[in-house]
């Protein structure tokens, strides 16, 4: 347990080695903590452009970005739904390169019947309080291959093998290696356990309302007005998030005005990260940007959250089939 999904990613970061002259990919629709986990250990950035139906990493831009200093690939499972897993795992094992799911969104999610999260060499979760499971604000880091363990408790605990001392293997705890404070408190592990046990009834009505929008608004997807959330068939959705995607960055801010207007709070999401200054300074786009900036200036999320009710749903249907109407 971490205090959060960026602690988490520094934390894999850490215990993979990464340093300066390593290259690590990532997309450049994602939050940023995704890259400076990987840029604060002195790493190159390098982005790679999306796919327009997940908006999850395009795999074919990643087999062509891999070079001999690629240490780590950086899948994000955008909305909580999988990334292409297995292309992505063949070109990590072709070419000896770490997988570090970005799971942040993604708990509950599956991909080929796998849990997401639990398939890379690494996998970082988190429980802030925009995600389905929420205590706040904390993290975990899910390590699939053992030799990192012992490493990873070392490096949770300031780099110090204090864990050998609640074990009575030693009488004193040093300092053995490099770590920091990678820990989650008592009172918000208590609050995420209470959450865990009730995951089903809370995922319940996630989909109700993620249903909800889907089925309301699928008639102005099929006259051409917006396209909703595609989810392939070998992947599963666990309603963290429900956009949409209008024509154009200009019908995109009218919507949003329109649905404030009347007290309905959606969002964009993402600035491509390869067009932000620290974007700039510490990575590259390799290739073209051909739909990264592109659909993201068209993509609108509507609410979502435990006990929004099928009344309010259909409240924010009713207004966006108003907009388009319009």
């Amino acid at each position: 347990m971490t205090p959060s999904c960026t602690q988490a990613l520094e934390l894999s970061a850490m215990l993979l080695n990464v340093g300066p002259g390593d290259e690590v990919i990532v997309p450049s629709f994602t939050f940023v903590s995704t890259a400076s986990a990987f840029a604060l250990r002195g790493a190159s950035l390098v982005f790679v452009d999306v796919r327009p139906d997940t908006m999850n990493m395009d795999e074919q831009k990643v087999a062509e970005a891999i070079s001999p200093k690629t240490k780590v690939i950086v899948p994000v499972h955008y909305a909580g739904v999988a990334c292409e897993m297995d292309a992505i795992l063949s070109l990590a094992q072709e070419h000896s390169v770490s997988v570090v799911e970005d799971a942040a969104q993604a708990i509950d999610s599956f991909y080929k019947g796998k849990a997401l999260g639990s398939i890379g060499d690494m996998g970082c979760f988190s429980f802030h309080e925009t995600k389905n499971i929420t205590c706040g604000e904390g993290g975990a880091l899910c390590i699939n291959d053992k030799k990192y363990v012992e490493d990873a408790e070392i490096a949770q605990e300031k780099g110090t093998n204090r864990k050998n001392v609640l074990s009575g293997q030693v009488d004193k705890y040093t300092w053995v290696a490099l770590g920091s404070s990678h820990l989650l408190g008592e009172l918000p592990a208590a609050y995420l356990w209470g959450q865990l046990e009730n995951i089903e009834i809370i995922q319940q009505s996630r989909r109700k309302a993620w249903e909800g929008y889907g089925q309301g608004l699928k008639h102005l997807e099929t006259r051409g007005f917006i396209e909703l959330p595609v989810i392939p068939e070998h992947c599963t959705n666990n309603a963290h998030m429900f956009y949409i995607k209008v024509k154009n960055l200009t019908e995109r801010n009218k919507l949003f005005d329109f649905l404030k207007e009347n007290n309905i709070q959606s969002a964009s999401h993402y600035v491509p990260l390869h067009s932000s200054p620290m974007g700039k300074k510490y990575g590259r786009m390799h290739g073209e940007d051909v739909y990264t900036t592109r659909e993201s200036e068209r993509l609108l999320r509507l609410p979502i959250f435990f006990g929004l009710t099928e009344g309010q749903v259909n409240r924010v249907v009713d207004r966006v089939q108003t907009f388009f109407k319009r």
